[in-house]
């Protein structure tokens, strides 16, 4: 339901000299998770950072911290991404062909297992890894850098993968693109964590960003 969306300010769009007081920032602005985008200039056209940065932002917060992985092979990264602090980790369904093994090491390794759907990638692809995930990740722009225009097609998506989930204890996460003039069709179509970067950093405001994304959602 929209009044339990939560807000996961994604960090690409931060400032990169000063992220632990950015994270400390969007904790105090009343952010839900941290959400912090992890690419490695191979399954995207971009490189951003590891483990050890992970580890190093874990002391500014005790909010989830919600590691998006867009890097293959991912597999033998997966521990180090655990012991660094993460709460969630998420990966994409097209960055290796043992999706279901990829679940089960993450779960076994203590932390919440997500999967996560590029904008050409159908729903159908989790349909039998439904049961080992806790969050299910739908990309709304081409992941790989910030700041792109959302695509109005995953919205039909998003309430799709809803349907899917039923009454499954998953939640259905959105990324790329979330502002308040799409974050209610959004939440209306079954999204209940919305990965706001651009949104809540460019303004310099954080709390009310993050306000104004809850109000947009109603």
């Amino acid at each position: 339901m929209p009044n339990t969306v939560k807000i996961s300010p994604s960090i690409l769009s931060a400032d990169f000299a000063r992220l632990g007081e950015e994270v400390r920032a969007i904790d105090a602005a009343g952010c839900d998770y941290v959400h912090v985008d992890v690419m490695d200039g191979h399954f995207v056209p971009n490189i951003t950072i590891g483990p050890d940065v992970v580890k190093a932002l874990r002391p500014h917060t005790e909010k989830p911290l919600d590691v998006h992985l867009m890097i293959t092979p991912v597999d033998p990264y997966l521990e180090a991404f655990a012991n660094a602090g993460s709460d969630i980790i998420t990966v994409h369904a097209e960055a290796g062909v043992h999706l279901d093994r990829s679940l089960q090491v993450i779960r076994s390794l203590g932390k919440k297992a997500g999967v996560s759907l590029n904008p050409s990638t159908p729903a159908s692809v989790i349909e039998y890894v439904i049961d080992k995930v806790d969050l299910i990740l739908v990309m709304t722009v081409n992941p790989g850098f910030g700041g792109q225009a959302f695509i109005d097609s995953q919205v039909d998506k998003i309430r799709q993968i809803h349907g899917m989930i039923g009454d499954r204890a998953i939640e259905l996460e959105v990324d790329g693109g979330i502002n308040v003039d799409n974050a209610g069709a959004v939440a209306g179509a079954g999204g209940d964590v919305l990965v706001a970067g651009s949104a809540v950093f460019s303004g310099g405001d954080y709390k009310a960003a993050i306000g104004a994304l809850r109000a947009a959602v109603g």
